[in-house]
C-alpha cells in the first residue's frame, strides 16, 4: 500500500499543486471481496440496490445499462442504448433509473424493474456522473461543477468542488456514501470525497495499488478507476473500473505520514 507521502505526491503531480495544498487526509483501502466484472463494460456508473448492482456503459454503439448479479457478475437484465449515443451515469429515483449520455445533452428514464424507456429529458452541457440523495440528483458534468436537479430533472442549483481553494475539475462518476459525494477524478485511479454543503474536498482515496494495470487485462489507457456503489444498509463500498475484470468491496483506512 502506497504511503501517505506518496499519495500527495500524486495529487501534486496530477493537479500542479504545491504540497501544502495537498495536505489533507488521504485514504487506502483493505480488499474485503473481490467479484467477477464484465471486462468489456466500459463503466459510466454503478448503483447498488436491493442487493442487485445497476451499471451503465459508454461508447458508442456499446452503451447500455445493466442488472448486475453481485456475486457473479452475471447480466440479468441489459437495455442497449442508440449505438449513435455514448451513455453515462445512472441513478436511481422514484422506482426509476436516470441516465445520461456524453455530449448529446440527452437524459433517459428507465423503469427500475422493467427497464422501459419513460420519457426522454434534456440538459445543457456533458453529461458525466449521476448519484441521488434524499429525492435529489447530483450531476457531474466534466468540469469542477456539480449541478443539483429536483425530481423533475430540473437544475435548482449547482456548487464548484475545490481543494483547498483550487477547482478541481474532471469529477465522474459519483455516488453518496454517509452525507459526502464520493467522486472518481477521471483519467486517475483517485476519488475525491467532498462536502455536498460547501464543495470542500475533505479527503482523498488513493486506489491506484487496488488492480494495477498489468492486471487489467487490456492495454487500453482508458482503463481506469470509474464505479463507485454503496450499501448504505450494510455499509459496503464497491468500486469498479472501465475494462476491468474484476469489481472490489473495500474498506477505507486513512493513511498515516511516514
Amino acid at each position: 500500500m502506497f504511503k501517505k507521502y506518496a499519495a500527495r505526491l500524486l495529487l501534486c503531480s496530477l493537479f500542479g499543486w504545491s504540497a501544502a495544498q495537498a495536505a489533507m487526509p488521504v485514504y487506502g483501502f483493505v480488499v474485503k471481496n473481490s467479484y467477477p466484472h464484465d471486462a468489456t463494460a466500459f463503466t459510466e456508473g454503478l448503483v447498488y440496490k436491493d442487493g442487485f448492482l445497476y451499471e451503465s456503459t459508454g461508447m458508442k454503439g456499446q452503451s447500455s445499462i445493466r442488472k448486475v448479479e453481485l456475486a457473479t457478475g452475471k447480466i440479468l437484465q441489459k437495455k442497449d442504448l442508440p449505438a449513435e449515443l455514448f451513455g453515462e451515469g445512472i441513478a436511481d429515483i422514484d422506482g426509476n433509473l436516470i441516465g445520461l449520455t456524453w455530449t448529446t445533452e440527452l437524459g433517459f428514464v428507465f423503469d427500475l424493474k422493467t427497464f422501459q424507456l419513460k420519457k426522454r429529458f434534456s440538459y445543457t452541457g456533458e453529461g458525466w456522473g449521476l448519484t441521488s440523495h434524499d429525492r435529489q440528483l447530483y450531476m457531474s458534468d466534466g468540469t469542477s461543477f456539480i449541478r443539483v436537479l429536483n425530481p423533475a430533472l430540473k437544475e435548482v442549483r449547482r456548487f464548484q468542488v475545490t481543494a483547498d481553494g483550487t477547482p478541481i475539475d474532471r469529477l465522474n462518476e459519483l455516488e453518496w456514501v454517509d452525507g459526502e459525494l464520493f467522486a472518481n477524478v477521471w483519467g486517475t485511479d483517485v476519488i475525491a470525497r467532498i462536502d455536498p454543503a460547501s464543495g470542500h474536498v475533505t479527503g482523498w482515496i488513493d486506489l491506484r495499488t487496488l488492480l494495477v494495470p498489468a492486471l487489467r487485462g487490456t492495454t487500453n489507457v482508458d482503463a481506469v478507476l470509474n464505479g463507485i456503489a454503496y450499501d448504505s444498509k450494510q455499509h459496503r463500498l464497491f468500486v469498479t473500473g472501465k475494462l476491468w475484470p474484476k469489481l472490489f468491496e473495500i474498506e477505507l483506512v486513512r493513511l498515516q505520514p511516514r
